[in-house]
């Protein structure tokens, strides 16, 4: 597998194709002025069903501040590569492309920022490769332990029922791709996401098998649970910061605080308003507080 050379586009970022591994990752990238290599790396992770575009405010503003900030499509996504099958998509192996990217950019360290599915790759890279996570910043996805409780909720358990409707074969596939994606553009539309965003992300979606792969997340997921093979926690020792759009539909506000035992150094705040898509919603909010935390001396 070859890298890619740097390419400017009109999106005002830098794109390249990266070996992470076991996979060719496409990243977009924003540098700091001055020299690179004095640069602290940020990674981004987004969640479902978008891809790097969804942290375009963040890695502006990042860079702005002297970060070097990269967002990468995460495995079977946008135009990285698309392994098949579900096992692919195991969390560990996910984890695992971060550390290869974080490794293949030259780094040791990285600070690393999750929202939703990149949020729970962003618990598990801290937990399965903690001497490489500086400091971890989580939006709008709860600690694995803590998702798992909550599920105990009757609500909880109806705003996720999605999850499980995914494992079905095929017809998941078909019901979100029919009427030229209508059901992911409703749940945009829900939000207030205006609509040229969500044609990058359906665009993105319609990439051969991608939208198999990022249900096979989900699918990857759920046989684990009901296998009880899930990863068991480890304790994170870097400081955490959670974010919480506390309008957000699909996940209790009330699962934001990670267990204590294996997160001792969190802090959460919560951003009154803001739904899911915190760092869309309010995204001067999410960038302060990202900047201003991974400029904090421990």
């Amino acid at each position: 597998m070859n890298e890619t050379p740097l390419e400017a586009r009109e999106d005002g970022f830098l794109h390249r194709r990266i070996d992470a591994g076991e996979v060719m990752l496409h990243v977009a990238e924003a540098r700091p002025r001055g020299e690179l290599a004095r640069a602290p790396l940020v990674v981004l992770l987004h969640g479902f069903p978008e891809m790097w575009w969804s942290w375009r405010y963040q890695l502006r503003a990042l860079a702005d501040a002297g970060f070097w900030a990269v967002a990468p499509d995460l495995r079977g996504y946008n135009e990285s590569e698309k392994p098949d099958g579900v096992d692919a998509y195991r969390v560990e192996t996910l984890a695992n492309d971060v550390h290869g990217l974080v490794r293949a950019l030259g780094r040791e360290r990285a600070f690393v920022v999750g929202h939703d599915w990149g949020g729970i790759v962003a618990w598990q890279v801290a937990q399965q490769h903690g001497d490489m996570v500086e400091r971890l910043a989580i939006l709008n996805v709860p600690h694995p332990l803590q998702f798992m409780r909550g599920l105990r909720h009757p609500g909880q358990l109806l705003r996720s029922a999605y999850v499980f409707l995914f494992q079905l074969p095929v017809l998941p596939e078909r019901s979100i791709a029919a009427n030229d994606f209508r059901l992911i553009r409703r749940i945009f539309a829900k939000d207030g996401i205006p609509a040229a965003d969500v044609d990058r992300y359906v665009d993105a979606l319609r990439a051969p098998g991608a939208l198999t792969a990022a249900l096979n997340y989900y699918r990857s997921a759920i046989r684990r649970v009901a296998a009880r093979s899930v990863p068991l926690p480890v304790r994170i020792d870097c400081p955490v910061l959670v974010l919480w759009g506390d309008e957000d539909r699909y996940l209790r506000k009330e699962m934001a605080p990670p267990p204590p035992r294996f997160v001792p150094n969190a802090r959460v705040v919560h951003v009154p308003g803001a739904s899911h898509w915190v760092q869309l919603d309010a995204t001067d909010e999410v960038n302060g507080q990202l900047i201003g935390f991974f400029q904090e001396k421990r």
